[in-house]
């Protein structure tokens, strides 16, 4: 039952969100366009619920060739485990920084929380690869359906390490509750303001 008032809570959600994001995903689009050669959103196959594929979208922060790049930049990267990520990834375009600093690139999202693929709060949704190279108990995480935000993304999000992400999200999944789905809420919004994005 629980479940489905988180559904309702989503579709609820990301129905105002989108009507409230509509005029910066704008603004930012414009930006986008006149920073840098290249389409405004940047699309990216990622592992849903129970490791279904879906494609998710964001507003683009980096140069066009990003990912025919990463190869030559894959020795940069500053995560531990199957991630790479680079702080100061030298792909990102002027806007994309700003977008990324207040996480305005994650707001075409909610149309994928919209249709079911997404959830407001759960685990951020990995990379196809990524997957392939996980342990048994690290799967564990795709048993719920991925999220905008999670306990990595209020807790240090770069700063911490692969294994103790693993364990953020398997925190969530065992203790979740309608409440502790607020509470993620309501400590997101100071990170997002305070330009605590990636």
């Amino acid at each position: 039952m629980y479940l489905h008032v988180k559904r309702g809570i989503d579709i609820l959600g990301a129905s105002i969100g989108l009507v409230l994001a509509s005029p910066v995903m704008l603004l930012a689009a414009i930006a986008i366009k006149l920073d840098s050669p290249g389409p405004v959103f940047f699309e990216q196959i990622r592992s849903g619920l129970y490791g279904r594929s879906f494609s998710m979208y964001k507003l683009r922060t980096m140069v066009r060739n990003a990912e025919a790049r990463r190869d030559e930049i894959q020795h940069l990267n500053e995560m531990d485990g199957p991630v790479f990520k680079i702080r100061h990834d030298p792909r990102i375009t002027r806007v994309g920084r700003l977008l990324r600093m207040f996480s305005i690139d994650e707001l075409p999202q909610l149309w994928s929380v919209l249709s079911g693929e997404m959830s407001l709060v759960g685990p951020r949704p990995p990379i196809p690869a990524e997957v392939r190279l996980y342990e048994t108990a690290e799967r564990r995480r795709l048993s719920m359906r991925p999220g905008l935000t999670c306990l990595w993304q209020i807790s240090g999000r770069n700063d911490v390490e692969f294994d103790e992400w693993i364990k953020l999200d398997l925190q969530y999944i065992d203790t979740w509750s309608l409440w502790n789905d607020v509470k993620i809420v309501l400590l997101t919004v100071p990170v997002v303001l305070g330009g605590g994005g990636s």
